[in-house]
């Protein structure tokens, strides 16, 4: 049996960024702490860490709730440490600014060996670093389409709840970081420690990387063909492909396509697509500053003053209207 002295098989550093998400930071943090030790005990054995923060206080996450940071980058010795997890914030366009502030920090780490881990919108925030060049990222469905527009030659794997691609890996955040805990977890400690705890969280199983959402899953209501091309539609947002490929894409002609959204959803293929696409310009309005144009882009509409008036024919405004009506969506520093 281990004793006190023994040194920890995996020495993590936890980086929540401000206005962080507390789901997927306490699920990979309490999942860090049943493998840590035997029984129940919350001792940091098998595996330490440490929260990090630029500098000694708090860190707010985005529902208020405040986590104390216990060490600041002028402590750490990169050498004493495994891997540093960047949990992100609540705005995209605000975790990628504060890449200025944080570079210095991850290089350093990167440099040391440390392997780099990004969960939700922390990879805008490596991708903004320079850190994720050449390498394949699993994100959020949600942030897909303006990480590709920010990040255009960065490889996004839509498929993946997490993506391990040597010493970078990301994860989609959300329930997805306990996954990716298990796996970082029995690549280290062995799998059946890294399972240790998964009943006392609730927790079924350990999900693998391609597990599909059965909560996305539309296939079971609308059918094979229609499940498969509304996934198309999300992951081919911004593309000029037309209707007529999509269907070629699904393996059935476009009036056969045609047939089946007329029966399950009671509209054609293409005004599906188009309302697929003014819902995330709508859920893009209301979870950034970005500019209209910049939305238009990745929603696929090249001219701003169509989107205008498709948007507010389909929800009784414009998109500036629509905006002055929210309150400031990106976090006060």
């Amino acid at each position: 049996m281990q004793t006190e002295t023994t040194v920890a098989d995996i020495r993590i550093l936890l980086m929540p960024l401000p206005e962080f998400a507390l789901l997927p930071f306490g699920g990979f943090l309490d999942k860090l702490r049943f493998t840590a030790d035997e029984a129940d005990y919350s001792r940091q054995r098998y595996c330490t860490w440490h929260v990090l923060g630029l500098d000694a206080g708090s860190i707010k996450s985005s529902s208020g709730i405040d986590i104390q940071v216990q060490i600041t980058p002028a402590e750490i010795n990169y050498a004493d440490f495994d891997y540093l997890v960047a949990f992100g914030g609540r705005n995209a366009k605000a975790t990628q600014a504060l890449a200025p502030r944080y570079k210095n920090i991850l290089r350093k780490a990167a440099g040391h060996g440390v392997k780099l881990v990004c969960i939700d919108n922390a990879c805008f925030l490596l991708a903004a670093c320079g850190l994720l060049s050449g390498r394949k990222v699993a994100l959020h469905w949600r942030h897909e389409a303006e990480f590709r527009a920010s990040f255009p030659r960065i490889e996004v794997v839509s498929d993946q709840m997490y993506c391990f691609d040597g010493d970078r890996i990301s994860c989609a955040g959300g329930t997805a970081a306990i996954d990716l805990a298990v796996e970082i977890l029995a690549r280290v400690c062995g799998r059946t420690r890294a399972l240790k705890g998964l009943a006392d969280m609730l927790v079924d199983e350990a999900r693998s990387s391609g597990h599909q959402l059965r909560s996305l899953d539309i296939e079971v209501t609308t059918g094979r063909h229609t499940g498969r091309a509304i996934a198309l539609m999300r992951s081919l947002l911004s593309s000029s492909k037309t209707t007529d490929e999509l269907a070629s894409m699904v393996g059935i002609s476009r009036r056969q396509l045609d047939r089946l959204f007329l029966a399950s959803h009671g509209m054609t293929a293409k005004n599906y697509w188009n309302e697929v696409r003014l819902e995330h310009v709508k859920w893009r309005l209301l979870n950034s500053d970005h500019s209209l144009a910049t939305i238009a882009d990745e929603a696929g509409i090249a001219d701003v003053s169509y989107l205008g008036k498709i948007f507010r024919k389909r929800f009784g405004e414009t998109p500036a209207q629509f905006r002055k009506t929210l309150p400031s969506v990106l976090p006060t520093r």
